[in-house]
């Protein structure tokens, strides 16, 4: 709905644009309008209502240069997943969970208010439950505002205590981050709340988090959740039938 509204108002602007051509273009050929800018807006919303296909036509035209410059960004972060393997399949700490010795990795990039990462979490729960052999390698990708920058530092923070899933369930269970729900996920992993703030406000956890943003900008991942299973980057929720499709398609190719 949020992208239709958006090609709806690039339409209208680019209607707005070839309004003032067209303005232009009849001061030019009529000069007896001259600067009568009403009678030509005039002109130019008549033309308009009479001709109503060219905002269809507009907004078919904007889809297809945005699926084609997504698909140009998209293939040209596909080829750049070998080269970034090392830093994606690398947990921070204990940000990882399935077999340590998975034959794949899957790699997600998450962000603690992201409506459909929450949504995701049955599936990926799913395929570490049926498939001995996986390995999950969760990336702190902050990108939804302050409040999940310092729900990802937190977390991050659990990591290095060794508590990262329990934090990070129990944070995604209760709805979104703040600094309450934080307070209680604090409590119920087991982390003591002083040594957990030290960490999260440390060096390192933001080198880490900014290295997550660099590496999701290079793989054109532009909102959560995001996902690179073996090679192959997936961008949005998916269930449990598409993570495991995705991994055996990435037993073929290894």
């Amino acid at each position: 709905m949020v992208r239709l509204k958006l090609l709806f108002g690039g339409a209208l602007l680019a209607a707005a644009i070839l309004g003032g051509l067209v303005v232009l273009g009849l001061q030019a050929l009529l000069p007896g309008i001259g600067g009568d800018k009403a009678q030509v807006e005039r002109i130019v919303h008549s033309y308009l209502l009479e001709n109503p296909a060219i905002l269809r036509e507009m907004m078919e035209k904007l889809q297809q240069q945005e699926n084609a410059e997504a698909q140009k960004a998209q293939d040209s972060a596909q080829a750049a997943v070998p080269a970034a393997l090392p830093a994606l399949t690398t947990p921070f700490a204990s940000a990882w969970a399935g077999n340590p010795n998975g034959d794949v990795t899957v790699t997600v990039f998450m962000d603690y208010a992201c409506g459909y990462c929450r949504a995701s979490l049955p599936g990926l729960a799913e395929l570490i439950a049926k498939d001995p052999n996986v390995r999950v390698v969760y990336r702190e990708y902050p990108v939804l505002g302050e409040a999940s920058v310092t729900a990802a530092r937190f977390a991050l923070a659990a990591a290095q205590a060794g508590k990262f899933r329990a934090f990070h369930d129990a944070l995604f269970a209760s709805g979104g981050p703040s600094n309450a729900t934080i307070s209680d996920a604090i409590a119920k992993a087991g982390l003591d709340p002083a040594a957990t703030q030290k960490l999260a406000n440390s060096d390192a956890i933001a080198k880490e988090i900014d290295a997550n943003h660099r590496l999701g900008a290079r793989l054109a991942m532009n909102g959560t959740p995001a996902w690179v299973v073996g090679k192959q980057i997936l961008y949005g929720a998916r269930d449990y039938q598409a993570l495991a499709d995705a991994v055996a398609i990435a037993r073929k190719t290894k």
